[in-house]
């Protein structure tokens, strides 16, 4: 039997139970981000000791990535060889060419066969990605240790590729610093995901976290600021200095090559002509006044920036970047370009000299030199200029891309413009916002929570068939001025980012529903949890399952009843909460027990209130195990203290096995 399941309908298999996918439970299948096309077929193929990998020559090192990741789940080491697919018990690794000039480098198809499983690639990456999709058909433990010496996964064929080129997400070293070896847990995370592109902030006006051989005092001064904000006071220092914090160009190159191993290319981001005071601070003679300078201690914009009136600006940044482009390979150099006040600018001699001599009719204008000029140099050296929408202020350097933040706007006038555009408006994807509007870690404002950014369309609905094709792709940031660490980092950034990954990759008519989304979700955050990945937890949603009313209580205990057998489904913990609404008379609880066709199968005794105050009032409920057709009741005893006038509801939430 085979069942076909296409685009949209491809969720109702992808939630389904399977028979042999889990070793230790019956498990739902979950890929994210979601498959193009699939479909499942009857039997399994068993992963063990005994299975070959058989890679052509040109994907020798993707054959080792998934031969130590197959070793880490069944604990066995398997052998690789050269070659074509020619017998049982192998996982094949294939170049395919016709499936690049259908689909794409990215593409990738996976089939799974009793005898096999054989992934082709458009290019390495697809082989990539198509051992990516293998690795969420593993039961999720087995990403950190083996489970069992055989695993078995169900047989399907997949083809799948990714709706944008550009899959990624921004990490700011500058505010506070992120080690290297968080900084690879990170991209392990992202890779998993299928995202291709890590944009590296690396200055700022509160630290310059990059070696530059040729400049040391941008590290030796610019690396440490006298103090930062205290936590949940942002306008108190804390009087501790911070730093030398910076990225030796050792240890750059381990990273990029680290990520370059998983398909992610790091997109290094050097401020300019704006958040430029660290640098500033180093070499005060690249300002408009000669200083001097100091980094920021507080978070903010700098009103001071490079002089755009001196050429030996442009004599630094050149070296600067000849540097950078040495340490990082990638296509796009980020040269910021936000957020940069023309005070200074107006009050320069040189840079009012600059706007004369170039014939310019502003301040702005001169941004649009400023940014031409660096962008003539980075395609001299086969580059391209990425930057800020602020970058079209002026008018926009002929070669530049723009990554549109300030909303979709600078995003649509550029795509319009024949430009290329990275959407990454702060309304849907800047995930240094708060994921919950109360009891969550200080961040920079604004609620941002995972269902809207699942809801994001990166095309804009202004632009025509051919305006599309300039947006690359979408981009997730996190700011780091309120995130101190790399696990705060990590639980900034999923699970949202793990919609973010089908916002990026999963064709509209395939995307899932949200409900089926989270129904994936939870499977996948075993698999983050098996990563070390310190994501945010999703919330429980209670459900409201009974309530009491004035004249039902009196002032001695007395038992009550509530059904609940619809609000059942499943064995494990449930939290009883009683919440008084209204009346003169508090309601004090004695304890509360579970009972399965009339039987107390969960106790927990204890005095509880709710009232004017809340004291003791939520009841934990352990439920071994169901029975078909059960009726399950809730019983407690309780008493409204000083009369009978009180009024209230109970709610139930499931937390789980």
């Amino acid at each position: 039997m085979k069942s076909y399941i296409r685009c949209g309908l491809l969720v109702a298999m992808l939630t389904m139970p399977l028979a042999g996918f889990s070793l230790e439970s019956d498990d739902s299948l979950s890929i994210i981000p979601q498959p193009f096309n699939a479909e499942l077929n009857d039997g399994t193929f068993t992963i063990n000791s005994k299975t070959i990998i058989v890679r052509p020559k040109q994907s020798m090192d993707v054959a080792k990535v998934l031969s130590s990741t197959l070793e880490t789940a069944i604990g066995s080491p398997l052998k690789t060889k050269s070659g074509a697919l020619n017998s049982k018990n192998t996982i094949s690794l294939e170049i395919d060419k016709e499936l690049a000039s259908k689909y794409g480098n990215e593409a990738y198809s996976l089939e799974v066969t009793p005898a096999h499983i054989q992934i082709r690639g458009a290019s390495s990456a697809g082989i990539f990605y198509g051992m990516q999709t293998l690795r969420q058909l593993l039961p999720p433990a087995s990403l950190k240790s083996a489970v069992s010496e055989e695993i078995s996964i169900p047989c399907l064929k997949i083809l799948d590729y990714p709706r944008f080129a550009w899959r990624g997400m921004m990490v700011d070293s500058c505010r506070h610093f992120m080690p290297i070896e968080g900084l690879k847990r990170f991209i392990d995370a992202m890779a998993l995901h299928k995202f291709n592109n890590l944009h590296w902030h690396l200055t700022e006006d509160q630290g310059w976290r990059i070696e530059i051989k040729k400049y040391p005092k941008l590290t030796e001064i610019g690396s440490i600021r006298a103090e930062s904000p205290v936590k949940g006071n942002r306008r108190k220092g804390d009087g501790k200095p911070y730093g030398p914090y910076f990225y030796t160009q050792e240890q750059i190159r381990e990273l990029v090559a680290y990520a370059k191993e998983r398909f992610i290319t790091i997109v290094p981001e050097i401020e300019m002509p704006g958040h430029s005071i660290a640098a500033l601070t180093a070499y005060p003679n690249l300002g408009c006044t000669g200083g001097p300078y100091k980094l920021r201690t507080r978070w903010g914009v700098e009103p001071d920036i490079y002089c755009a009136g001196n050429d030996e600006v442009f004599e630094f940044l050149e070296n600067v970047m000849t540097e950078v482009m040495d340490l990082f390979p990638s296509q796009f150099i980020h040269i910021g370009g936000d957020e940069a006040p023309k005070g200074r600018w107006k009050s320069c001699p040189r840079c009012q000299a600059r706007i004369k001599k170039e014939g310019l009719h502003n301040e702005h204008e001169l941004q649009s030199y400023f940014i031409s000029r660096m962008d003539k140099f980075l395609s001299s050296h086969g580059r391209r200029l990425i930057g800020w929408d602020e970058i079209l202020e002026g008018g926009l350097a002929p070669g530049a891309t723009v990554m549109s933040w300030r909303g979709e706007k600078g995003g649509i006038k550029a795509a319009q413009s024949n430009h290329d555009v990275v959407m990454s408006p702060n309304s849907h994807m800047y995930f240094d916002k708060y994921q919950a509007r109360q009891g969550e870690p200080e961040a920079i404002g604004g609620f941002l929570p995972l269902e809207k950014v699942y809801g994001y369309n990166p095309i804009p609905k202004a632009l025509n068939d051919s305006q599309q094709k300039h947006v690359l792709g979408v981009q997730a940031n996190l700011w780091s001025e309120y995130i101190h660490t790399p696990k705060h980092l990590e639980y900034m950034a999923y699970p949202r980012a793990c919609a973010l990954a089908t916002v990026a990759w999963t064709p509209l008519a395939a995307k899932p529903t949200y409900e089926n989304f989270l129904k994936q979700l939870r499977v996948d955050l075993e698999r983050l949890d098996a990563l070390g990945i310190n994501y945010r937890k999703l919330p429980v949603k209670s459900q409201e399952v009974g309530s009491w009313k004035s004249g039902e209580t009196g002032q001695t205990f007395k038992q009550m009843e509530w059904d609940i057998t619809t609000n059942v489904k499943t064995a494990g913990k449930y939290i009883l909460t009683f919440s008084y609404t209204s009346g003169t008379h508090r309601l004090d609880i004695e304890w509360a027990e579970l009972l399965e066709n009339g039987k107390v199968v969960a106790r927990d005794e204890h005095r509880g209130t709710t009232g004017s105050t809340n004291k003791g009032n939520t009841y934990s409920l352990t439920l071994p195990k169901t029975i078909k057709n059960a009726k399950y009741q809730l019983r407690a005893s309780v008493l409204s203290d000083g009369g009978n006038d009180s009024n209230g509801i109970i709610n139930l939430k499931f937390l789980g096995k």
